[in-house]
């Protein structure tokens, strides 16, 4: 039976620590949360993996020789921390509060109380919204250089995109590719000039400007684009092996808005201990303001935010003397 289904009168289950997302950083977390035996629960609204799901391979998660997908790698996860004792639940979280009696997450389906809170509920990258880029998603259409760059050694790959992140990644995989052609819809970037300028000398890179793109193509895997030149409508193909999109990220807080404090992005501010404004309210991974969103990293940020949580926990003596939620 749920929280939501709870009889009336019936206490609401207080837990020391409750995870939002399960994601690299909100598994990681609660794999440590399991070990110290804090009553812990995570709650996730993607069905497990947040990002880790739309990776086709990774390779540079260390302890893997051979790369490994990232739903394998998000199973594996799952499996850990179940093993410890930790309740996985799926829900859409609409809101948290943070009360006398502790934070409060209502969700679409049940209402969960901890006496902290982790939030690890990730980015999400703008999409294009074009035919073939759902489909083709880890089959050749990717939103991380770093991570799957070196899939495209000696290849044809496009990138989308004329900021700064667009521009600094297309650098990047210049070194890998044979051929790299940034497709942007103006006719100027918009990056840091002295980037702007090594990318344009780059003697493999090509730019399409006034250019957006309508469709990407393949059936299997990526095998090339359909272009339409905004000022004068024309239509071409250009063949390539890979498309990067770089168009933008957006943190996943919806539901946070008013209870800690956010960057002008959106993302959550912390400190180097993953706390945020409010004391009893941590955040860790790509949802955090300065994150470097990696996997290795957002494990990192997970554990680091469940270790001063368990410090915080065992400090309060008594813990936090918390009054009994009642539906």
């Amino acid at each position: 039976m749920g929280e939501a289904e709870k009889p009336a009168g019936e206490p609401l289950e207080l837990h020391d620590v409750a995870i939002l997302g399960g994601g690299a950083a909100g598994y990681a977390a609660a794999i440590y949360a399991g070990r110290a035996r804090l009553s812990t629960v995570l709650v996730d609204a993607m069905g497990g993996g947040g990002q880790l799901n739309v990776i086709d391979l990774i390779e540079n998660y260390p302890g893997f020789p051979e790369p490994v997908s990232g739903p394998d790698l998000q199973e594996a996860m799952r499996k850990q921390v179940e093993r410890f004792g930790v309740v996985v639940t799926f829900d859409q979280i609409e809101q948290v509060s943070s009360r006398e009696d502790g934070i409060h997450l209502q969700g679409a389906y049940e209402r969960f109380r901890a006496r902290t809170l982790l939030v690890a509920t990730g980015a999400h990258h703008r999409e294009l919204a074009v035919p073939g880029e759902e489909r083709l998603k880890g089959r050749g259409v990717s939103y991380c250089a770093t991570c799957d760059g070196n899939f495209f050694k000696d290849q044809r790959v496009v990138v989308v995109g004329g900021g700064d992140t667009a521009v600094k990644d297309a650098i990047y995989l210049s070194r890998l590719v044979r051929k790299l052609t940034l497709v942007h819809r103006r006719d100027r970037l918009r990056a840091e000039k002295v980037m702007q300028e090594k990318l344009l000398a780059l003697p493999n890179v090509e730019v399409r400007w006034d250019s957006v793109v309508e469709e990407i193509l393949g059936e299997d895997k990526v095998t090339g684009v359909r272009l339409r030149q905004v000022k004068t409508g024309a239509s071409s193909e250009l063949a390539t092996d890979g498309v990067f999109i770089f168009i933008g990220v957006l943190p996943n807080t919806g539901s946070l808005k008013g209870v800690v404090e956010l960057d002008p992005a959106g993302y959550v501010k912390t400190d180097v201990n993953m706390r945020t404004s409010n004391p009893h309210i941590f955040a860790a991974g790509d949802v955090r303001s300065q994150s470097v969103k990696q996997i290795a990293a957002a494990v990192g940020d997970g554990v680091t935010a469940i270790l001063r949580i368990q410090e915080l926990i065992d400090t309060e003596t008594p813990p936090r003397e918390l009054p009994v939620a009642r539906p």
